[in-house]
């Protein structure tokens, strides 16, 4: 049996209260991490981060400061390999700690190799599109194409007027593009710069990263599905629910989930450790990837989308703006159907044109 019969509730007293508070941090990191999602493009959570900021700075010696601000500058504000390292090496942790324990585990337990080889699988074409949306030119406007650029969309006179010129690049902006000031260069329908991938994304990657995001997202799914699988197999065949103990009281007690939680937690805390981490990165990934499958659907660009929040928010009372700012209301004037929508996604009319040119 992987898992011992005998049951011990003293053993078990003192340690709960560490598994209730693990739990509560889980619960706490994932609120967190969503408030700051929703709230950080608002004017209060600014307000909020630069008053935090002038508080810390009382208190961090200058040096130390100055060191802080550098490295964040290198890490967010210019183009570098960190954080494809980063994602590669907790990508291999995570696939180690698969293979080393449930791997095996579930062969014991009679599982299906199809079963158990499908994350693997969905990691070779995660890492695929990984390497086409880190290495694909976006759409990186230059003086040979941009004529041909400036072609493709109307102009609403409203985000995007005529006869705008990039100040950085001395180039005629296109409707929808827009200078990225980390990698230094005007992209054609510019999304966003992700430094996961190191690279903008724009018009010639971005099917590349809906792909790369969707696998990633079922990559994690799978492996918490398989994880959940395991362990409720492993409950079932232990007989672990129909197990006995006495509790605090004295009395005889039939275990109950949260017992058999508890158990699983302090028997293979590797295993739950990474249920709970692939758990909530399917959560997060999920929901980024609904929010992104939105924009293609509607044809956006989570720059236009920002902007566009930004033009409602202008309507809103409790936001001061300059006098002379005019609210303006966004109106999506490329939105072509839902079709039309995904096909200028996935099949790029320009970037086959600059192909057949080449």
């Amino acid at each position: 049996m992987l898992v011992p019969r005998a049951m011990s509730a003293d053993s078990f007293g003192p340690r709960m209260d560490f598994l209730v508070l693990f739990l509560f941090y889980l619960a706490f990191m994932l609120i967190g991490v969503v408030t700051i999602c929703i709230c950080s493009k608002t004017h209060c959570f600014k307000g909020l981060v630069r008053r935090g900021a002038q508080i810390i700075s009382y208190i961090i010696p200058e040096c130390l400061r100055r060191a802080m601000l550098r490295l964040l500058h290198y890490l967010f504000h210019t183009r570098n390999h960190t954080f494809v390292i980063l994602h590669l090496i907790l990508q291999g942790m995570v696939y180690t700690e698969y293979t080393w324990e449930i791997f095996g585990l579930c062969q014991e337990l009679e599982f299906s190799l199809n079963y158990l080889f499908l994350p693997y699988l969905l990691l070779i074409v995660n890492l695929f599109f990984f390497a086409l949306s880190c290495e694909t030119n976006p759409g990186t406007i230059t003086k040979a194409n941009e004529l041909l650029f400036l072609q493709v969309y109307e102009f609403d006179e409203g985000m995007f007027p005529k006869n705008v010129r990039c100040s950085t690049c001395d180039l005629r902006k296109p409707a929808r593009s827009k200078h990225c000031s980390v990698c230094n260069r005007c992209v054609h329908r510019f999304d966003h710069h992700c430094v996961w991938v190191n690279n903008c994304i724009g018009a010639w990657n971005i099917r590349y990263f809906l792909f790369y995001l969707l696998t990633l997202t079922a990559s994690a799914a799978t492996m918490a599905v398989v994880s959940t699988v395991f362990l409720v197999q492993l409950v079932m065949v232990s007989d672990l629910h129909l197990e006995t103990y006495i509790n605090d009281f004295g009395h005889l007690q039939v275990v109950d989930t949260v017992f058999v939680v508890q158990y699983l937690f302090l028997t293979f805390p590797r295993i739950v450790f990474l249920l709970g981490f692939v758990v909530v990165l399917s959560f997060l990934l999920g929901s980024y990837l609904c929010f992104c499958l939105y924009l293609a659907a509607t044809n956006q660009t989570t720059h236009e989308w920002y902007r566009g929040a930004r033009a409602w928010c202008q309507h809103c009372p409790h936001v001061a703006w300059p006098p002379s700012a005019e609210p303006q209301v966004y109106r999506n004037i490329h939105s072509r159907g839902l079709w039309s929508n995904l096909r200028e996604i996935f099949l790029p009319a320009v970037a086959h044109y600059e192909r057949k040119k080449k």
